[in-house]
């Protein structure tokens, strides 16, 4: 046998079907998560459909096909009808599609009360969601006594170091609250808290007043106070913070801007159905 016709028969299944060409490496990874979200796109365009015809649609043979969808029903993002063999999107895309409409819709709603209290305090506030193990600042607005330029939008922040971090882990799911503080937790200042039992004393602080304040925590002269934003079912979803220099944010002032800050959370709790 001439190499040239031995390499087309390897080319080929035993059922005489050109082989598919895999890509290697990290091209072959990057082909395999577009493959994945084109099979999302056909079930969401579809409703429901079988292996062959995904693979039909992909231009792929049914086992790669057959192999895409494995994985997706583990991750709970598809599911399959027993009875017909068809796949349909699966209830892990509702989870998705849920946080992502949640951060829309906090952003959209949050936007005139973070204007409204930046205003009014003419500090630096920014609206923080939980992002895995970190506080994400996702909207921001400065007031006219704001001193800093800093943009914190898209920031990941540290939830142990930060008031808008305080707020979220003192309202998460016991469980999930002590795996996170049960990691190490990274001294930023002098003045980051850092021991378990200590957190967990600030945080019973935080359900009880309502509020989180962090003084030079996450960088020397910065304080912050933050309140919980509440989703229409009473779950935390965000906090609201309000931040400035500690020269002007003293024990007194941080307070103050506590009892405000939680006033506007709750205007805000009241935009996303909270209390309806």
């Amino acid at each position: 046998m001439t190499g040239d016709r031995k390499q087309a028969d390897q080319d080929r299944t035993p059922r005489g079907e050109p082989r598919e060409k895999q890509p290697k490496g990290a091209a072959g990874s990057v082909q395999s998560v577009d493959r994945a979200v084109s099979v999302l796109e056909i079930l969401a365009r579809h409703g429901e459909a079988g292996v062959t015809e995904i693979a039909d649609e992909l231009g792929v043979h049914k086992s790669t096909a057959f192999r895409l969808l494995g994985v997706l029903e583990n991750r709970g993002l598809v599911g399959q009808a027993k009875d017909r063999g068809k796949y349909f999107l699966g209830a892990g895309i509702l989870r998705l599609a849920g946080a992502a409409a949640v951060r829309m819709d906090i952003s959209q709603e949050g936007g005139p009360v973070c204007r409204e209290l930046a205003d009014e305090l003419g500090e630096t506030v920014n609206i923080a969601v939980l992002d895995d193990d970190a506080a994400v600042n996702i909207m921001q607005a400065r007031g006219p006594a704001s001193v800093t330029a800093q943009n914190w939008l898209g920031r990941r922040t540290p939830l142990h170091a930060t008031s808008s971090g305080k707020v979220l882990l003192a309202h998460l799911p016991t469980t999930l609250r002590e795996g996170l503080l049960a990691r190490t937790l990274p001294r930023l200042t002098e003045h980051t808290v850092t021991g378990t039992v200590a957190l967990r004393g600030e945080l019973e602080a935080v359900v009880e007043q309502g509020f989180a304040v962090a003084v030079e925590e996450l960088e020397v002269g910065l304080a912050a106070v933050a309140a919980p934003v509440r989703a229409h079912d009473g779950k935390v979803i965000g906090a609201l913070s309000a931040s400035g220099p500690v020269y002007r944010l003293t024990e007194d002032r941080l307070t103050e801007l506590g009892k405000r800050t939680v006033a506007a959370a709750v205007e805000l709790s009241r935009r996303m159905g909270y209390g309806f």
